[in-house]
C-alpha cells in the first residue's frame, strides 16, 4: 500500500469544518469523496487536526493510503479539476509507510487576524475579525508573553471542552501590523485545545484596548477558570498556517 500525504488551502466560510459529520458539508468528506471516486476504490482521509466551522487553512495536511498507481501529480491536477474552488490541493507527494498527518505532526501554527479600523472591508469582512478601537500591538505582546512555555491552557479552552488535560506547550507568539490596518497574530505549539487560538485572541483584544493588564492576562491563565477569560474570537480570522513534522528515517 502507497501513503500519499497531501497539503491543502482552504477557505472555510461555507463549511462546517474540516471533519466529516452526518449531514453537513466539510471539506474532508469532500476531497475523500473525490479520492475514492477519482481511484475508483473507497479510501479513508486522515486529517492533522480539525478546524471549526468557518475556520480556514492554508497548510492543512492529510493522508490516506491505496493501493492505486495514478500519480501523485496526476492525482493532485484530478483533485483540483473536480473538488469546489473554495479548496485547493497544494501538494501530493509519496511518503513512508509510517506517516501519519495527525500523529506524525510535532507542532502547528495558527494565524489569527484582526481587521483594526473603523472602516469595513468588502474582502476581509471574510477572513478577519474587525475590531473599530485602536489595538496597542505592544500591550498585546506584553500581555502574551506570559504562555510561551509549557501551561495548562484551561482558562482558555472551549466551554465544551473535550475529555483529557488542557497542557500544551506554546513555543512561538509573534505579532504584525501590516499597512492596510491587519494585525496578524501568530502562534505555533506542540497541540492546541478546542477554541484555544480563538479564546487567547479575543483576550489578547482586551489587553490591545487597554482594559487587561499583562499582569491580569497571566492571572487569567494561572487560575485555569475560563469564566476569567474574554470572549472567543469569531472564527472567519483564524487560519491554520502551518504543520511541522518530524523526519522519518
Amino acid at each position: 500500500m502507497r501513503n500519499i500525504k497531501l497539503t491543502i488551502e482552504f477557505d472555510g466560510t461555507t463549511y462546517y469544518g474540516w471533519q466529516i459529520q452526518k449531514e453537513e458539508p466539510t471539506v474532508q468528506q469532500i476531497l475523500q469523496d473525490t479520492i475514492s471516486r477519482i481511484l475508483n476504490r473507497p479510501v479513508t482521509l486522515y486529517g492533522a487536526g480539525r478546524t471549526d466551522a468557518g475556520v480556514h487553512a492554508l497548510g492543512q495536511v492529510a493522508n490516506f493510503h491505496t493501493d492505486a498507481a495514478m500519480g501523485v501529480e496526476d492525482l493532485r491536477r484530478a483533485l483540483n479539476s473536480l473538488i469546489p474552488k473554495d479548496i485547493a490541493v497544494r501538494k501530493a507527494e509519496e511518503v513512508d509507510a509510517r506517516f501519519n498527518a495527525r500523529y506524525s505532526a510535532t507542532s502547528r501554527t495558527y494565524w489569527y487576524l484582526i481587521w483594526n479600523s473603523p472602516l469595513r472591508s468588502a474582502f476581509y469582512q471574510r477572513y478577519s475579525w474587525q475590531i473599530i478601537t485602536p489595538l496597542d500591538i505592544d500591550a498585546m505582546r506584553k500581555a502574551a508573553a506570559c504562555l510561551i512555555g509549557v501551561h495548562d491552557f484551561s482558562s482558555l479552552q472551549g466551554a465544551d471542552k473535550e475529555n483529557g488535560h488542557a497542557v500544551r506547550e506554546i513555543m512561538a507568539i509573534h505579532f504584525k501590523r501590516t499597512r492596510n490596518h491587519l494585525i496578524i497574530f501568530s502562534i505555533t505549539a506542540n497541540a492546541f485545545v478546542k477554541h484555544m487560538v480563538r479564546n487567547i485572541a479575543g483576550t489578547l483584544v482586551d489587553a490591545g484596548k487597554g482594559t487587561m493588564s499583562p499582569e491580569e492576562f497571566k492571572n487569567i491563565l494561572e487560575r485555569k477558570d475560563r469564566t476569567l477569560a474574554g470572549i472567543t474570537a469569531p472564527p472567519q480570522g483564524l487560519f491554520l498556517k502551518k504543520i511541522y513534522y518530524k523526519i522519518i528515517s
